[in-house]
């Protein structure tokens, strides 16, 4: 299930994004996170599997556009869909008023869910 960031869930939220190569450095992910707490366009979401949270999404909206920037998903709970399933809640959510993309670090991932949502149809 898909959440909305909120600040008492900061270090989950840092420790899954810390699993993205750029989000490597400490002061680059901090600036990261305050992005997303302060900045009305870019919006972060947990996913919660029972009663863990093991996966983050965000996006920035700009114009008629969400662009998915970040995607992370705790290393034992992957290879099990948690990434297509946020990227496709997303889509539900953002999908009727925007074009969904995704940044070019994320651009072959998002490509790969995008075919099998075709696959499955």
């Amino acid at each position: 299930m898909l959440n909305r960031y909120k600040k008492n869930s900061e270090k989950i939220a840092m420790g899954l994004l810390s699993f993205m190569p750029e989000e490597k450095d400490v002061k680059k992910l901090q600036a990261t996170i305050k992005e997303y707490e302060s900045n009305a366009d870019w919006h972060l979401y947990l996913w919660k599997e029972d009663v863990d949270i093991v996966g983050a999404i965000g996006l920035r909206v700009d114009g008629d556009r969400a662009i998915i920037q970040h995607i992370s998903v705790n290393p034992s709970h992957r290879n099990v869909g948690i990434g297509k399933k946020m990227i496709k809640e997303v889509k539900n959510l953002y999908g009727k008023n925007y074009v969904i993309l995704a940044e070019a670090s994320i651009q072959s991932y998002f490509e790969h869910c995008n075919q099998l949502d075709k696959t499955a149809e």
